[in-house]
């Protein structure tokens, strides 16, 4: 008999309801916390949403982030962002830093020129240092991906409700909703708690968690839809718990093989990407928790309707005719 990783027994009777408003209470109080956050500190909006330019610098000498702010502390470039950025993937003699130049007022955007300043300024110090990328983004086309990112997060939401309404009911819809608005708004939360770059990647990983979190709920909707079928006369509370734990085992194996990927990508992927494989993390986290302990708790507490339809009433003129 061939041996096979099991992750969780074949069966398991776990009462997922039994901290039933503590879990929910859980999740209300870590979005309203993540909105005040966000209220409070705001987000730490990356070159596509500020405006700007964000510079990438290599060296072989260590980076002095205070030199480099003296270097161009002398020169007239609107708002100086300076940070060293680290990587395990870095060779021990790669130094890399990030320079985020805000446009100066009345400008549009940060002129080449005004590069070409930073760039003297910076070798003028270290003359082994290289400009490795330049981004720039002018203020109106930031302003425009920031309504543009918020539509795309709406219409996705708006877009998966009405999926889930035509598929099962819309008490479904709901919990779904709400647990996909957990999601996006904890992952933001957490974002701004730390002070982490939110820029288009991050809309992109928002999207992508949209998409996680929702194939989990479905496929235990979708078994709740065949056991409401299958045991008519079972409590729902007994039958939602039932459903959790005949999926238990997809849930874990799904959650588990896609975090394996996702911290390959976080260790070795480079700092390019680490914002949007950190978001995903916390997505893989967030989805699998409002799946089981948010979006059937609502489901629960709205009901669902379990009677069988009433036949319709034959009115026509043979209806009462003795065969």
């Amino acid at each position: 008999m061939a041996w096979r990783l099991k992750l969780v027994p074949e069966k398991t009777s776990i009462d997922f309801f039994r901290w039933q408003w503590l879990t929910f209470g859980l999740s209300i109080f870590l979005m309203v916390a993540s909105l005040g956050i966000v209220a409070v500190k705001g987000l730490n909006f990356g070159v596509d949403f500020l405006g700007g330019t964000t510079i990438r610098t290599e060296s072989t000498t260590p980076v002095d982030v205070g030199a480099y702010r003296t270097a161009l502390a002398a020169l007239d470039v609107g708002d100086v962002t300076i940070t060293e950025v680290t990587d395990p993937s870095f060779r021990d003699d790669q130094h890399v830093a990030q320079v985020r130049l805000g446009a100066r007022e009345g400008e549009e955007a940060v002129t080449p020129e005004v590069i070409s300043e930073v760039e003297a300024a910076l070798k003028a110090h270290d003359p082994n240092v290289i400009f490795a990328s330049v981004e720039s983004v002018g203020p109106k086309v930031s302003q425009e991906l920031i309504w543009k990112a918020l539509l795309a997060v709406a219409a996705g939401s708006f877009g998966i409700m009405l999926y889930v309404w035509m598929r099962f009911e819309w008490q479904f819809a709901v919990g779904t909703v709400a647990s996909l608005l957990h999601d996006v708004v904890v992952t933001v939360g957490i974002f701004s708690l730390f002070q982490l770059k939110f820029d288009l990647s991050i809309v992109a990983a928002l999207l992508t968690i949209l998409g996680y979190s929702v194939n989990d709920t479905v496929v235990i909707f979708d078994r709740l839809r065949e056991n409401l079928a299958k045991y008519k006369t079972m409590p729902l509370r007994e039958m939602m718990n039932l459903t959790a734990n005949e999926t238990l085992s997809r849930t874990i194996m799904t959650s588990t093989t896609t975090l394996i990927a996702l911290i390959v990508l976080l260790i070795f992927g480079g700092d390019v990407i680490r914002g949007f494989v950190f978001a995903m993390v916390l997505g893989v986290f967030l989805g699998t928790y409002s799946t089981l302990y948010m979006a059937k708790n609502i489901v629960l507490m709205l009901g669902v309707d379990r009677g069988d339809k009433p036949k319709k009433k034959d009115n026509s003129e043979f209806a009462n005719v003795d065969a």
